[in-house]
C-alpha cells in the first residue's frame, strides 16, 4: 500500500500558475468583527490560492488578519462573506456537523502550545483522533511518520519525559496520522528555542517534499518563512504581496515594504 499519498487529486481541479493542484482557496473573502464604530475587518476581500504538496507561509504585521485567514480556511471561524475552499468543497457553505466532520477527516492541526494529553504516551497521542474517529491504524505510515519525525526512541514516554521540541514533533505526527488534505500550523516554533523551532521546521518542510504534504503556516518569523516554499504577505486584512523560493533576506524585505506603504497611508 502506497502510504505517501493522500487522495487522488481531481483532474477538474482548479490549479496554481505552474500547473500545482489548488488545495485550499479564498475568493472575496472577507471577516468582520463588530458593528459600527467598533467595527474591524480582520479579512477584506481576501483572494488566494494555496498549492497541494506545497509548503506555504503567511505572514504580516500584528493585526494583518493572518491568523483569522487560517481560522477561516481552516474551518475553526465563520465568513461574515465570500468562499473559502478545500479541495472541490466550499468550507463556507458547511453547517457545524459538516464542519465538525471536515476538520476531523480533512485537516490537520499544529498549535503553538502542543494541545498534547500528558497522561498519554507518546504513541497514544499520535493514535489519538484514529481512535476518535473509530479508524484502523495504517502501521506501514505510522511507521513512516515515527521515522521521519526522529520518535522511534519515543513512542512511550510522557509529553512531561520530552523536550519541547520532541512535543512538537509528537504534534505533527498527530496532525499527519490521518492523512489529511492539508495541515494548518499556527506560530508552530512560538514556544520553542532556536534549535528546537529548526529541527521542527526541517521536519515541517520534509513532510512535504518527502511525504508529499500539503501544509499552510503562519509565522511572524522571516527565518521560519524560509523553509517554506512560497510565502504570502497581507496587510490590512487584504493580500499585499507573494514571495517565491524565501529566504530571511526576501522576507525581510517584504515586511519592510509593507511597513513603508503603512507609515506613507498616514
Amino acid at each position: 500500500m502506497d502510504t505517501t499519498v493522500f487522495r487522488p487529486i481531481d483532474e477538474d481541479q482548479p490549479r496554481v500558475p505552474g500547473g500545482s493542484p489548488v488545495a485550499v482557496s479564498a475568493r472575496s473573502l472577507t471577516k468582520v468583527y463588530g458593528q459600527g464604530a467598533a467595527e474591524v475587518r480582520a479579512l477584506d476581500g481576501v483572494d488566494v490560492d494555496f498549492a497541494a504538496g506545497a509548503f506555504t507561509a503567511i505572514m504580516g504585521p500584528s493585526g494583518s488578519g493572518k491568523s483569522t485567514l487560517m481560522h477561516v480556511l481552516a474551518g475553526l471561524d465563520q465568513a461574515t462573506s465570500g468562499t473559502a475552499r478545500l479541495g472541490a468543497t466550499e468550507i463556507t457553505a458547511l453547517d457545524d456537523g459538516a464542519l465538525t466532520r471536515l476538520r476531523r477527516d480533512r485537516v490537520g492541526f499544529v498549535f503553538q502550545s502542543f494541545n498534547l494529553l500528558p497522561m498519554f504516551t507518546a504513541e497514544q497521542n499520535i493514535l489519538l483522533p484514529l481512535e476518535l474517529a473509530g479508524t484502523a491504524v495504517d502501521r506501514a505510515w505510522f511507521d513512516t511518520l515515527v521515522s521521519t519525525l526522529g520518535l522511534g526512541q519515543r513512542l512511550t514516554h510522557r509529553p512531561s519525559e520530552l523536550s519541547g521540541g520532541q512535543q512538537q514533533r509528537v504534534a505533527i505526527a498527530r496532525a499527519l496520522i490521518a492523512k489529511p488534505e492539508v495541515v494548518f500550523a499556527d506560530e508552530p516554533t512560538g514556544n520553542l528555542d532556536s534549535r528546537s523551532g529548526a529541527e521542527v521546521l526541517s521536519f515541517l518542510r520534509r513532510s512535504v517534499r518527502e511525504l508529499g504534504r500539503t501544509i499552510i503556516m503562519v509565522t511572524h518569523d522571516p527565518t521560519a518563512a524560509a523553509y517554506a516554499d512560497r510565502v504570502v504577505l497581507l496587510a490590512d486584512g487584504r493580500i499585499a504581496g507573494d514571495i517565491a523560493d524565501p529566504t530571511p533576506e526576501s522576507v525581510l524585505t517584504g515586511l519592510e515594504a509593507l511597513r513603508t506603504l503603512d507609515q506613507a497611508a498616514l
